[in-house]
């Protein structure tokens, strides 16, 4: 595998409670081999060149142990928000679950997403996190059929993989749920699918559905998304330029599909809204027996 330099790891985040309440940022991967055709972390904005090409940060897990030992203060870091922390190489070189036992020793908390069910592997360093500090576990399932998530997510384990990973981790304690997110307008945007992906979250012990209701594009993702729609859905691409033109935030043009999402959630007693959820996970510790002797 490729290493590329870094000077750094963590990053601090302004505004933490935009996503899921998180302090710090990192990345210990650039670039994803998931190929999933949607995703934001090609655009022209983020100067990944490669994208397809996973490279690993070269002396990340030296980095990290300095920057939490030197951090004065402790948080949640994000992590899997730009390049999946478990693409396939993971499973060799492990240097996410490295990453998760130095967080754990250091007493951080965690916010992790990813599509991969490899995060199952890791579940003992999880419980040590999750022993002492805030933890949120996602997993992002934009559909439900396995053939079209397999479509549109070539990379990665299917959707009820995920389903299967997400029971695992909740039953374990964990606060987990769904990221569903993007919503792809004219694919996933059915009241079947969104259904259909509610219901399995539930079912999984999921305690939250999150979703944006829609799909960014902007230079070179709406290339590379309009590249791979001619490919795999012909004439679908000339639909999204009729409709939404250059537009970056491209939602559904289906009206009742955020109400359908919203009852079905409060139908199953799943939180969906963001402050509600980082309220929920930073609430959710494991009480420790105190005894006055």
């Amino acid at each position: 595998m490729e290493t590329i330099q870094a000077k750094s790891l963590l990053h601090k985040i302004a505004h933490g409670e935009m996503w899921f309440g998180s302090d710090y940022n990192m990345n210990l991967y650039r670039g994803c081999c998931h190929q999933c055709i949607y995703c934001d972390s090609r655009s022209s904005c983020y100067q990944i060149t490669d994208f397809n090409c996973v490279k690993v940060k070269k002396d990340a897990l030296f980095i990290l142990q300095k920057e939490l030992q030197s951090k004065r203060q402790k948080g949640v870091i994000q992590l899997g928000a730009m390049s999946d922390s478990y693409n396939p190489f993971e499973q060799e070189y492990e240097i996410t679950r490295n990453a998760l036992a130095l967080i754990a020793h250091y007493g951080f908390g965690l916010s992790l997403e990813t599509k991969s069910n490899l995060i199952v592997r890791d579940i003992d360093y999880l419980q040590k996190i999750h022993q002492n500090a805030d933890m949120i576990l996602k997993l992002t399932i934009t559909a439900y059929d396995d053939a079209l998530s397999q479509k549109i997510e070539p990379g990665v384990c299917v959707s009820s993989k995920r389903f299967q990973a997400l029971k695992t981790l909740s039953a374990q304690g964990f606060f987990t749920g769904v990221v569903l997110s993007p919503i792809l307008p004219f694919l996933t945007d059915t009241e079947e699918n969104i259904k259909a992906i509610i219901h399995a979250a539930y079912e999984s012990g999921a305690s939250f559905v999150y979703t944006i209701g829609g799909v960014t594009l902007r230079e070179n993702q709406r290339d590379y998304y309009y590249e791979q729609l001619d490919r795999l859905f012909p004439g679908l691409k000339n639909k999204y330029q009729n409709t939404y033109g250059n537009r970056y935030l491209c939602m559904s043009k289906n009206r009742e599909l955020i109400k359908v999402f919203q009852a079905e959630c409060e139908k199953y007693g799943l939180l969906y809204r963001m402050k509600d959820i980082i309220r929920a996970y930073k609430k959710a510790q494991p009480q420790q027996l105190s005894l006055n002797l």
